[in-house]
């Protein structure tokens, strides 16, 4: 069952006796660093643990650097 943010940020402080905001910021990190890979667009998926795997669709990727003037090496 897939469990929020916060559900899950509440329970790893509770099993590794640390405080929320530490989780947090930890949690918190994994997405930007998410974020920062998939600007880059140097990946196929990317997959967190808890949380699913994340991806971009191609068509999308395209209409985004068209309009930012980039030009698409993979197609």
């Amino acid at each position: 069952m897939a469990k929020s943010k916060k559900a899950l940020i509440q329970e790893l402080a509770s099993k590794h006796n640390l405080p929320l905001k530490a989780v947090s910021d930890i949690v918190e990190a994994q997405f930007k660093y998410v974020a920062k890979v998939m600007s880059d667009g140097s990946f196929d998926t990317i997959r967190l643990p808890y949380f699913g795997k994340f991806s971009v669709n191609a068509n999308r990727l395209k209409n985004v650097n068209k309009k930012n003037g980039l030009t698409d090496d993979k197609g």
